[in-house]
């Protein structure tokens, strides 16, 4: 499903985000990115959406080589992989389902798949009864769960959170928590940047810890959790002070 071999991206200057990473994660898998800020977790998703460039290596999205796409294919290539941040990144001008519908009338999808898909995915994070609201009229859970609607409507092969709760409460964080859980259920590919680790552990399938932009410890998330490298136990006693 989403395979990277040998990638590298080194910043102008020689700061290196990403080196020599090697991934392997198969469909239906759901993947915990952890690590300290600076390690290279979120230059790993934005290279996997040629939003940032590789210095070297391969990755493959589904048995595409996606560095080897044209600049007029990387559209397609996004459509494939629903992308939720940190800052919701929605059209305040617009409703919960306008936004939510938004990608889909950009491919111009028929109005009634639209109509339909969108009321599925808003139903399915909680929100079927808020489409007519607009962002400024809902909670920061909420428009992260309407980020999240959105990122589902494509039906997107790998869905990446990039730390999806980094701005909220511990509330609402729980509210986000609980929808990420659900879609677990559904077997969808995942991958998620996150400091939540008791989330991490709880409900992964691998967890992949990240320093300096080296994959320093890789596994389930007992053998993580519980790994004696130094900077995973360092990283570790920073949430349990």
């Amino acid at each position: 499903m989403l395979v990277m071999k040998h990638a590298s991206k080194i910043y102008p200057g020689g700061a290196a985000a990403l080196q020599d990473v090697n991934v392997h994660i198969k469909p239906g898998e759901f993947v915990f990115l952890v690590g300290p800020s600076g390690a290279g977790k979120s230059t790993f998703i934005k290279t996997i959406s040629r939003e940032i460039e590789l210095s070297s290596g391969q990755i493959f999205v589904d048995g595409v080589d996606v560095m080897k796409l044209r600049n007029d294919e990387i559209p397609y290539l996004r459509r494939q992989l629903g992308i939720v941040f940190q800052d919701y990144r929605l059209l305040n001008d617009r409703t919960a389902f306008e936004n939510v519908a938004f990608a889909m009338q950009v491919i111009e999808a028929p109005s009634k798949k639209i109509k339909e898909r969108v009321m599925e995915v808003l139903t399915l994070v909680g929100l079927g009864d808020r489409a007519k609201n607009y962002p400024s009229e809902m909670s920061g859970g909420e428009q992260q769960r309407v980020a999240i609607a959105r990122a589902l409507a494509l039906n997107p092969k790998i869905l990446f959170f990039d730390e999806p709760t980094s701005a909220l409460d511990p509330e609402l964080t729980g509210e986000v928590l609980r929808v990420i859980r659900s879609l677990a259920d559904l077997h969808i590919t995942m991958v998620i940047v996150t400091h939540e680790m008791n989330f991490a552990k709880d409900i992964s399938d691998r967890v992949i810890f990240m320093d300096q932009g080296v994959i320093a410890v890789e596994g389930t998330p007992q053998q993580v959790f519980s790994s004696e490298n130094a900077r995973m136990r360092e990283f570790l006693g920073k949430f349990h002070q």
